[in-house]
């Protein structure tokens, strides 16, 4: 598989292809979203152009990843003029088991069925289309833009106002919008999705608000990335040992919603094909150390291991100890 990293040195920028235990610049191209331009205007695939620009030299990629080179790790996508030109959001609900977490957290014992296990099962039902037909949209959600994008070592914050920060070990797939409204799969990145469970927790229609925080994609963009079951691990530490961890699968053969039903009901939105646009989209998950009932604290690092998707994601949770301030809005009538 093709996998690329983008760094950056002071005001530049570069393009890698991933070729362990080194890194190879490629020519031509500053970001992983302008050569995704330059395959789209050539009608290339993306592997190829990244394998035709790539030059002879080569840099060790281990001070890079662990943070000791000039060259510092960027999210496995952004867009380069305009953060804002960014979408990022997700879909929930996909994995075969995931409902159960969140059916455990929202139940009643006067509720037999949850609304989040109704759209659950209606994903099991039609998330799955044939060929050529529409299926059950699945429960989506907006988690801002580029401007909550983390890169791989970067914190993770818990602000003021959350009662909580958690880890989801996910892939994300990556999306850029083609001059004519066409959108194009870039590839795939693991990613931390990080949400307010506690927040959520408290009623399913708090969702939509628990989303709304940082979250981290990357280090590495697979351009062809293989998504039928692929192995996950998610791992928490604290004080430097193994504080919690868990394993699970992920990719279509493990989600009730297909790729392709999931991508069409992200994208039949018009305006989610504005040209030049730059989507990340969350696909779900199936583990939460939050569901074992483990705070994340101060400190602790959560790091995402995704088979075949390159070296771990790793993020340290920071919490804002601050009191929440209360914002105010000047009426301009």
């Amino acid at each position: 598989m093709t996998r690329l990293i983008q760094v950056k040195k002071g005001n530049v920028r570069r393009v890698a292809l991933v070729e362990e235990p080194n890194v190879r610049f490629l020519d031509g191209c500053s970001s992983i979203c302008e050569l995704a331009h330059i395959a789209i205007a050539a009608g290339a695939k993306l592997s190829e152009v990244a394998r035709q620009r790539a030059k002879r030299e080569t840099l060790d990629y281990n001070p890079i990843y662990d943070g000791r080179s000039e060259w510092r790790l960027l999210p496995a996508i952004d867009h380069p003029d305009e953060q804002s030109r960014c979408l990022i959001s997700g879909t929930g609900l996909t994995h075969l088991g995931s409902a159960r977490g969140r059916q455990s957290m929202h139940a009643r014992a006067t509720e037999d069925l949850t609304d989040s296990m109704k759209m659950f099962r209606w994903g099991v039902e039609g998330g799955r289309p044939a060929a050529g037909s529409i299926g059950t949209p699945p429960e989506w959600f907006h988690k801002g833009t580029g401007n909550a994008l983390r890169a791989h070592g970067e914190p993770l914050d818990i602000p003021p106002y959350a009662e909580d920060g958690g880890e989801e070990a996910e892939i994300a797939g990556v999306y850029l919008v083609a001059p004519d409204g066409q959108p194009c799969r870039v590839g795939m990145a693991m990613g931390n999705e990080f949400s307010d469970h506690a927040f959520e927790k408290r009623n399913y229609l708090n969702l939509a608000g628990s989303k709304l925080r940082t979250c981290a994609l990357g280090p590495e963009l697979v351009v062809d990335a293989e998504f039928e079951s692929v192995p996950v691990a998610a791992t928490i530490e604290r004080n430097g040992e193994v504080h919690w961890t868990k394993t699970f699968r992920t990719g279509e053969s493990e989600m009730c919603h297909s790729v392709r039903n999931i991508e069409y009901h992200h994208f039949k939105f018009e305006g989610h094909r504005r040209p030049g646009d730059v989507h990340v989209h969350f696909f779900g998950t199936d583990c939460l150390s939050f569901s074992d009932h483990i705070r994340l604290q101060d400190g602790d690092v959560m790091q995402v291991a995704v088979e075949g998707y390159g070296r771990p994601l790793r993020n340290p949770v920071r919490v804002d100890k601050s009191k929440a301030v209360l914002i105010s809005v000047i009426p301009l009538g």
